[in-house]
């Protein structure tokens, strides 16, 4: 139904010469299609990744290893630089990324209405895990773009800064929603969570796609179980990583306000 309705709209803007931002207007629709097909299928994938559980977990299962209590460490880790960086303390790009990578996996996990995120969010992540190689601060690596008036260019490791710290907030609300949330289902708090951080900068095609995605989201219980996580241990790691990326965004919202660069683009 979706794809149908984006191709209709699509044809009737092409028809009527509408004055739209015609190269984002294409983008969109190309977007919202896959993502409308792909929802399509849904079901079946997401039945399939049920029965398969992710690869990103399965060597953490095997091992015992508990994938929210690495994340909640890492970011406590970054919290506590941020809470020193009155004294001089700066976030440091490679300890940044490798939290970050640590996310990655959770958007895989919430299947096809995240998987524009997913694949957003882990490219931009290895780029900032190589300018780590020769940048050492998140101020510094913002700075060099500033010096260069490449901030807002594709590509630039200032502009896959933000996106990652939005795929940041995203998770944090998402938990944050999932422990004040009842029942079984993530469709609430993942709607939430979509809708506060990432559809302000989504066009329709995208927002749609991403709305019927939602209907083959895990339930609560699928996803702890690919996390290998049981309840009562999840909601206190899922509660240190909220309070823990709550003071890094907004460490990072600084960097970005205090430069006069903004943060809503």
């Amino acid at each position: 139904m979706y794809l149908v309705l984006v191709i209709c709209v699509y044809g009737y803007c092409e028809r009527m010469n509408f004055v739209l931002p015609r190269l984002d207007l294409c983008l969109n629709v190309r977007i919202g299609m896959y993502c409308s097909v792909l929802v399509l299928y849904s079901n079946v994938l997401h039945e399939a990744s049920c029965a398969q559980p992710d690869p990103s977990f399965s060597m953490a299962q095997s091992n015992g290893d508990k994938a929210l209590v690495k994340i909640a460490d890492a970011f406590n880790s970054l919290a506590t630089v941020v809470a020193d960086s009155n004294d001089g303390a700066a976030v440091e790009v490679g300890p940044f990324s490798h939290a970050c990578s640590l996310v990655s996996p959770l958007f895989g996990c919430l299947g096809i209405a995240f998987k524009f995120a997913e694949m957003d969010y882990v490219a931009k992540v290895k780029d900032l895990a190589e300018a780590s190689k020769s940048i050492q601060t998140l101020q510094s690596m913002i700075d060099l773009d500033v010096q260069a008036n490449s901030v807002r260019n594709a590509g630039s490791h200032t502009r896959n800064l933000l996106r990652v710290k939005r795929g940041l907030d995203m998770v944090r609300v998402l938990f944050e929603q999932m422990l004040v949330t009842e029942g079984n289902s993530l469709k609430d708090p993942a709607s939430k969570a979509y809708q506060q951080v990432f559809a302000p900068h989504h066009g329709w095609a995208i927002r749609k796609a991403v709305s019927a995605g939602m209907y083959a989201l895990p339930t609560k219980e699928q996803l702890l179980t690919k996390l290998n996580e049981d309840e009562a241990s999840a909601k206190v790691q899922m509660q240190n990583y909220a309070t823990a990326s709550a003071k890094l965004i907004q460490y990072i919202d600084k960097l970005f306000i205090s430069r006069e660069l903004g943060i809503d683009w």
